[in-house]
């Protein structure tokens, strides 16, 4: 994408709204647009880095075996009456009338609704089990919505719900979420530690939360300091494999939140406790049957007795994600993506636009790299060196690409690494076969 017709409207000075770090960068990067409180358009970098964490949180759901569907934004009032929710939730469920005065709302989350859909279609244990998700757009009226994206009241979720016949094997749906989880955040390049969480609102007996190291997080979190050794890519595990060892391994390795964690209890000497701020990044939550119950889903069993179906629901904030990233990956100049969400792979900078021998140098490169598969934002503009040394740091690809008078004269091209500003120069040809390794 060339930048001269790219929409990217970055600004040089901070918001005086913006409180934290990933509203700063965001808004400054062009990323987001407040349009009303709590709720923000995309603009097409941030929606690029939205589709690359969905893309990865897809592929890790479809791994473990769970489905994709699509549920709707608004929901019927009747199916939260009936599960005893509606009046229960509060001022943050969004309740409106449709124009034959039925009773609708802006969905918070679908545990009703879901439940519904298997109560209606799903009738024998040879059914299940099942694990249904969807990625929608969803909407809490949050009394202060602050932090830009990170507390918004319209945000984007991921939301699995799983169904079982018994107990374990409901358990074992929620331990191939905990590794999915743990996967899926590893590979956008976080190190997300599960901490036992309170069930809140949610209910159930069983429930971790997902929590990324910031320097600038919103709450206090306590862990082993082994948590910061881990890496769950290289486990040798699958999905169908009995994961209690897995979930047992993970679950006892000391982590907790500031409302879990008792310095008179806690079994980690002081000189292997990190005491950190965390961003908590996804929720799972086992409810058996919670919902099943009141809204009658069950199946016919074995035996042919009636069973009611066992449950738990697993969330990513999908919206959130890229604020939380920023805040645990950014300098003073702006963000630091790391590679597998970045919008683009590299920006490739002409120094000198108009000079024959760099824009030729240039539009070679950019042909080049673009054919190899490789996602190039080529600035383009007749702009000083500086300002686009300035943006590229500000929106934080993880690659700068510089071709500049003189380095052509020797035939070279300089490479900078975003995340350790390390620079070399290189070949043309060379530079390309690094991007598109």
């Amino acid at each position: 994408m060339r930048l001269t017709k790219y929409f990217l409207p970055t600004l040089k000075e901070n918001p005086a709204e913006a409180q934290i770090v990933s509203h700063r960068f965001m808004l400054r990067a062009g990323m987001i647009r407040q349009q009303a409180a709590g709720i923000y358009a995309w603009l097409p970098l941030g929606h690029r880095v939205l589709r690359k964490i969905e893309q990865i949180v897809r592929e890790e759901q479809d791994a473990a075996g769970a489905q994709e569907l699509l549920m709707p934004t608004i929901q019927p009032a009747e199916i939260w009456r009936e599960s005893g929710r509606y009046d229960d939730y509060g001022k943050e469920m969004l309740r409106i009338r449709d124009r034959h005065e039925r009773e609708m709302l802006y969905g918070p989350t679908n545990e009703e609704m879901i439940t519904l859909i298997l109560r209606n279609e799903i009738k024998s244990y040879r059914d299940l089990p099942k694990q249904l998700y969807h990625i929608q757009w969803k909407f809490r009226d949050e009394v202060r919505p602050r932090f830009g994206v990170m507390r918004g009241r319209e945000f984007l979720m991921k939301d699995n719900y799983s169904f079982d016949l018994t107990p374990e094997a409901a358990r074992h749906s929620y331990r191939q979420m905990f590794l999915a989880y743990l996967r899926t955040f590893a590979r956008m390049g976080m190190k997300a530690i599960p901490m036992r969480a309170d069930t809140g609102p949610i209910g159930g007996d069983l429930s971790h939360e997902f929590i990324i190291l910031a320097d600038t997080g919103e709450s206090q979190v306590f862990c082993h300091k082994d948590w910061l050794e881990t890496d769950v890519l290289s486990q040798e595990v699958g999905y169908d494999d009995d994961l209690a060892p897995f979930f047992d391994k993970y679950t006892s390795l000391y982590a907790a939140t500031e409302e879990m964690h008792d310095p008179a209890t806690c079994p980690v000497p002081a000189t292997d406790l990190v005491t950190r701020r965390g961003i908590e990044i996804g929720h799972i939550f086992y409810f058996g049957t919670k919902y099943s119950k009141p809204l009658n889903a069950t199946v016919t069993g074995p035996d042919g007795e009636t069973v009611t179906l066992e449950m738990g629901s697993y969330g990513i904030g999908v919206s959130r994600l890229p604020a939380a990233i920023i805040e645990a990956s950014h300098d003073e100049n702006g963000i630091v993506w790391p590679d597998p969400v970045a919008p683009f792979k590299v920006g490739l900078i002409n120094l000198k636009a108009g000079d024959g021998d760099c824009d030729r140098a240039c539009e070679t490169l950019y042909a080049r790299l673009r054919a190899k598969g490789v996602d190039v934002l080529y600035d383009d503009r007749d702009q000083r060196p500086g300002v686009k040394f300035a943006d590229m740091d500000l929106i934080g690809l993880p690659w700068q690409l510089m071709v500049g008078p003189r380095g052509l004269k020797a035939g070279m091209v300089e490479l900078k690494r975003r995340a350790t500003g390390e620079r070399v120069e290189l070949l043309p040809e060379d530079a390309v076969a690094r991007l598109s390794a």
